[in-house]
């Protein structure tokens, strides 16, 4: 019998406050929360790291990025790794949204060029909500 090969992929969870937001110092959170997430990590070892998008503002509250703020938040972040640790692993790096999606928001978030997938929570627990969302991801 051939052992069982268990991988681990992280998510590295990053996202600002809405008072932080509200004051436009969402590139700069995000940015060092990158930073912070790899520091001294070997490159090499970045590959199968996924980075959500996940502002705290929108955790638990229903409330959700629009579909282009949300896209900037993923610009600036696969930007920051460009920055830290090249634009090969930053192309590489699948980054998701993870901020309260739901069935009727899904597709304009995943519809995003910016945006590689979703991060679901609370909406996960009802099978035909998740359902729905996971027909948005294909369908976009």
């Amino acid at each position: 019998m051939a052992a069982l090969r268990h991988n681990l992929i992280p998510i590295v969870c990053v996202g600002e406050h809405e008072t932080e937001r509200d004051d436009g110092k969402t590139r700069e959170v995000l940015c060092r929360q990158i930073s912070r997430a790899i520091y001294q990590i070997d490159p090499a070892k970045l590959a199968p790291m996924v980075v959500a998008y996940e502002p705290i503002w929108a955790i638990g509250t229903g409330k959700t990025a629009s579909p282009a703020t949300a896209a900037e938040a993923h610009f600036i972040v696969r930007s920051e790794i460009a920055r830290l640790v090249g634009r090969e692993i930053a192309e590489a790096t699948r980054i998701l949204y993870g901020g309260s999606v739901k069935p009727d928001n899904a597709a304009a978030l995943l519809g995003q060029p910016e945006i590689d997938g979703a991060l679901v929570g609370g909406a996960s627990l009802d099978p035909n909500s998740f359902a729905s969302i996971v027909k948005a991801g294909v369908a976009g």
